[in-house]
């Protein structure tokens, strides 16, 4: 199946517009979401097994990764349009929302333990 793509300047567009914006889901893989800082504005992290739950089909949804082929957005966004969702992949992920400098939302990531005293010796 062929997965609709959004452009970085299209969704910009959509969510600044004042209209209904889209609802943006962060499905990135664990490691490159959870050892990173930043995310689209407003996104929600999805369960890449059953990416539809608590969502409604009322809303436009677009999914996004780390990839900049989006290698696991497009079959996420895939899973919802067969269960009758109006769904996208964010073209170039997140690596290309970010080069553009356009709006993201902080979240946490892992802080790692200094290192104890001798660990860093030669």
């Amino acid at each position: 199946m062929a997965v609709p793509r959004i452009t970085k300047e299209e969704l910009k567009t959509r969510l600044e517009d004042g209209g209904i914006p889209p609802i943006i889901l962060d499905a990135r893989l664990k490691y490159p979401y959870e050892h990173s800082t930043v995310m689209l504005p407003g996104a929600v992290r999805v369960n890449r097994d059953d990416p539809s739950t608590g969502l409604s089909t009322d809303r436009d949804v677009v999914a996004y990764d780390s990839d900049p082929e989006e290698l696991v957005s497009a079959p996420v966004a895939a899973a919802l349009i067969r269960k009758g969702y109006r769904a996208q992949a964010l073209q170039g992920g997140l690596a290309e929302w970010i080069t553009a400098k356009f709006p993201t939302d902080g979240k946490d990531a892992p802080k790692q333990a200094p290192p104890k005293a001798g660990d860093l010796k030669g």
